[in-house]
């Protein structure tokens, strides 16, 4: 897949003219209930402009790289070499990203029945891997200089395109800004902030070193912005591991839940065997069973669960099994709800 062209990125989408919702519940004998609910409108029109800049900062991030390369070896700056070896691994990082949004649009098969929405998460994961290997590389690379200082050739030069890197980079940060909430743009983001802080960097020593001679000003500078990086990136790996470890999506309680469900509907008598997880941190997952009151009609039931699910939980995938009677799996695992 080829990346886009600059027009095709900045050309304005559409969103569609309607946002369908689908709610389909499958009903089979031995007492299993499907829903599947979506919202797909306004999903697929965040997606695609998340996709366009994401394409676009590519483009931003690896021409200021080839500038910064070029202006490092030029002016004898070390700083801005490094953070134009800094930049490429984030071009890099920012092409995965990419193709992994464009990716996760593929429909489902029947090897991959939910899609490739996972490939987000699956490429946040190896980006934070890579800004905790930058993270390092400017440790080592620090001590070197601080043990070794060498002095620039020509620091206006440098702080000539550590300035205009610091200016692309602000445009990408601001269009990728609002998109946090998609981890892989997240991701995408941190990759910028770090872009943003090592050019900053690059132009506060060639200044310190214009100014006062202190050679050793970008290696000192250098571990402040790694301390900033490693923040940031530990954060964005715990997330995306736990996510792709099915964790539970923060603050949901499942007790909460069968509570809940019990006191709403009056032909739920108890909820037990419920499991939430990430798809992806914006796509939740359940599954639950819901034991009737004697008499409980199951499509009533079915259908005041699903909507309470959706409103109340915004969970839209959920698989309910209806028991009229005893759970028939193993007893201990179908320990009945006690309302408090």
């Amino acid at each position: 897949m080829a990346l886009p062209t600059l027009s095709a990125l900045v050309a304005h989408t559409h969103p569609p003219s309607d946002a369908a919702h689908h709610d389909d519940a499958h009903h089979h004998d031995h007492g299993h209930h499907h829903a599947h609910g979506s919202g797909h409108g306004h999903h697929d029109h965040t997606h695609a402009r998340h996709s366009r800049s994401l394409g676009f900062v590519f483009w931003l991030i690896g021409s200021c790289t080839l500038v910064e390369a070029v202006g490092g070896y030029w002016s004898g700056s070390l700083a801005l070499l490094a953070d134009a070896g800094h930049m490429f691994v984030d071009t890099l990082a920012l092409a995965l990203a990419y193709f992994a949004h464009r990716l996760a649009k593929r429909p489902a098969s029947s090897t991959r029945t939910f899609g490739h929405s996972r490939l987000q998460v699956l490429a946040a994961f190896v980006n934070s891997l890579l800004l905790l290997g930058i993270v390092i590389a400017i440790v080592v690379e620090a001590a070197q200089r601080l043990m070794h200082p060498e002095p620039m050739s020509h620091p206006p030069i440098a702080l000539g395109v550590a300035l205009a890197g610091i200016g692309v980079n602000l445009l990408a940060a601001w269009l990728l800004h609002g998109g946090e909430q998609d981890v892989n743009v997240r991701a995408a983001y941190l990759h910028v902030l770090s872009d943003l802080l090592g050019a900053g960097a690059a132009a506060l020593a060639a200044v310190i070193v214009m100014t006062t001679g202190w050679i050793p000003a970008d290696a000192c500078l250098s571990l402040v912005v790694t301390a900033l990086i490693a923040r940031g990136a530990w954060q964005l790996l715990s997330h995306s591991a736990h996510v792709l470890q099915e964790g539970t999506p923060a603050g949901f309680d499942s007790r909460h839940l069968s509570h809940h469900l019990i006191r709403a509907i009056p032909e739920v008598e108890d909820v037990h065997h419920v499991h939430a997880w990430s798809l992806t941190p914006n796509e939740t997952l359940l599954t639950l069973h819901a034991r009737l009151t004697p008499g409980g009609d199951p499509g009533t039931a079915l259908s005041a669960i699903k909507s309470i699910l959706i409103a109340d939980y915004r969970i839209e995938h959920s698989t309910i099994q209806i028991e009229p009677a005893d759970c028939a799996d193993d007893h201990a695992k179908c320990a009945p709800t006690h309302l408090t």
